[in-house]
């Protein structure tokens, strides 16, 4: 089976699709900043020319990723317990990244108050 590596495009066309999910510039134009209410769950970076993605994870999923991807490592400038960096290349296959940007949402959702939970809730 072939893979494919998403294009920056395509992440961000995707990640837009999340209920309220918002593109936001607080560190400067080459830095995309995702946010859902106001809390970020994804960060692109493009570094020579490769996207980087950082998500939210759990932090023991985060370990096993990272283990077991070589594209996948401890969040850059974040704490690297909770999040992870991406490498998006061909041995992240499109499904697994999107599965990865939904579950940093999600982490990110459910820290929010019950009254924001459910209103995004009806939108999944």
């Amino acid at each position: 089976m072939m893979r494919s590596a998403m294009n920056k495009e395509q992440i961000i066309e995707f990640i837009l699709t999340l209920p309220e999910a918002e593109l936001d510039y607080p560190f400067g134009t080459d830095v995309m900043v995702f946010k859902v209410l106001g809390k970020m769950f994804a960060l692109i970076i493009v570094n020579d020319g490769i996207v980087d993605i950082n998500l939210k994870g759990a932090p023991a999923d985060n370990e096993a990723l990272a283990s077991m991807f070589t594209a996948i490592r401890p969040g850059y400038h974040m704490n690297k317990k909770h999040w992870i960096t991406v490498s998006v290349t061909e041995e992240i296959e499109d499904g697994m990244l999107k599965g990865l940007i939904d579950r940093s949402y999600d982490l990110v959702v459910a820290k929010l108050k019950k009254a924001d939970r459910e209103r995004l809730a009806i939108h999944r």
